[in-house]
C-alpha cells in the first residue's frame, strides 16, 4: 500500500502568539523602565543621590588603580603637610598621602555597606517570611528574638558583636550585617503578612499551588519593592557603622587605610592639622547622603504613591 506523505502546512508570516506574548512582557518592561525613568529624573535630589551613589561605587572598585600614591608608605619628610598641589587633600602624621588613603578608605566602606546588606538579606528575608506567611508558633519564635535585637540600639549590637568576634574588617562586616537583620526580618514579616491575604495568593492555592510556589513566586516577588528600599536604607548605615567600629578598633586596623581609622588617628591634630579629620568625615558625609537620597528616588520609582515629594 502507498503511503501517501500530506504537504507540509506553511508557517504563518506573521507573528506567532508567543512572539506576542514576549514582545508585550517585553513592552511593559520597558514602558516601567521608562516611568521609573522620568520620575527619577523630577526628584532632582534623587538623581543626584543616584550620581553620587555611582562615583562611589566607581571610585570603590578602582581605587587601588586611581590613588596617587601608596597610601600606606611614610614619608616623614612631609608629615603633616597642608594640602598642596602635590598632595591634593595634604598628608598625615606620618607623611601618608591623605587622599590616596581616602580612596582605599571608600573601598572598605562600600565592601562593608554591600556585603553586610547582602549577609542580612540572606538571613533575614526567609525569616520573616516563615513568620509571616505561616504564622503561630513560627511567628512567636521569630518575633521574640527579633524584638531581643531590637531591645539593643543597632550600633552598641555591632560594638558588642564586634569586640567579641575580634578586630578585623571581616568581623566588622559580619556584626554589621546580624546588627541590620532585626529590620529586614520586621519588613519582610508584615510584607508577607500583608500579601498572603490578597486574592491571587487565595487563588494561587486554590489552584494547587503549594508553599513553596505561593512564597517565592507571589509572596516575595511582590514584597520586593519594600525591600529594595530597605537596602538601599542598609547600605549608609553600614557605612557609618564601619567607620565607628574603624574609630574604636574593632575594624580595619592600621597601617591599612579606612575612614573611620583616619578619624581615629586625626584626634590628636585636630588644632594643628585639621585636615586630617575635615577630609575622611566628609566623604562620609556625602557617601551616606548619597545612598539616602538615592533611597528617597527609589522608594518614588517602586511606589509612586507612598513615595517623597
Amino acid at each position: 500500500m502507498t503511503t501517501v506523505n500530506s504537504p507540509a502546512l506553511p508557517r504563518p508570516s506573521g507573528p506567532t502568539p508567543d512572539d506576542a506574548r514576549a514582545g508585550g512582557v517585553a513592552g511593559r518592561t520597558a514602558e516601567r523602565i521608562g516611568a521609573g525613568w522620568r520620575r527619577l529624573r523630577r526628584n532632582k535630589l534623587a538623581l543626584v543621590g543616584a550620581v553620587l551613589a555611582a562615583v562611589f561605587v566607581l571610585v570603590a572598585v578602582f581605587s587601588s588603580l586611581i590613588a596617587p600614591y601608596d597610601p600606606s608608605r611614610p614619608d616623614f619628610d612631609l608629615a603633616l603637610a597642608p594640602p598642596s598641589w602635590a598632595h591634593w587633600l595634604g598628608t598625615d602624621d606620618l607623611g601618608r598621602d591623605q587622599l590616596s588613603r581616602v580612596l582605599v578608605g571608600v573601598t572598605a566602606s562600600m565592601q562593608v555597606g554591600v556585603v553586610s546588606v547582602a549577609l542580612a538579606f540572606v538571613v533575614a528575608v526567609p525569616l520573616g517570611l516563615l513568620a509571616g506567611y505561616y504564622g503561630r508558633f513560627a511567628d512567636s519564635v521569630v518575633s521574640r528574638l527579633t524584638d531581643t535585637m531590637l531591645a539593643f540600639p543597632f550600633l552598641v549590637l555591632a560594638v558588642g558583636l564586634a569586640a567579641v568576634l575580634g578586630p578585623s574588617l571581616e568581623n566588622a562586616t559580619i556584626a554589621i550585617g546580624i546588627s541590620q537583620i532585626p529590620a529586614i526580618v520586621r519588613i519582610t514579616r508584615a510584607e508577607a503578612l500583608r500579601l498572603k491575604h490578597l486574592d491571587y495568593v487565595a487563588a494561587a492555592v486554590a489552584n494547587g499551588g503549594g508553599d513553596r510556589t505561593v512564597l517565592f513566586r507571589h509572596v516575595l516577588p511582590n514584597a520586593t519593592s519594600a525591600l529594595i528600599v530597605q537596602a538601599t536604607v542598609g547600605v549608609p548605615t553600614a557605612i557609618i557603622g564601619e567607620a565607628v567600629l574603624s574609630f574604636l578598633g574593632l575594624g580595619v586596623q592600621p597601617p591599612s587605610p579606612s575612614l573611620g581609622v583616619m578619624l581615629s588617628s586625626a584626634q590628636p591634630f585636630i588644632a594643628t592639622a585639621p585636615w586630617m579629620a575635615v577630609f575622611p568625615g566628609l566623604v562620609i558625609v556625602l557617601a551616606t547622603l548619597a545612598f539616602n537620597l538615592l533611597g528617597d528616588g527609589v522608594r518614588d520609582i517602586l511606589d509612586p504613591r507612598g513615595g517623597s515629594r
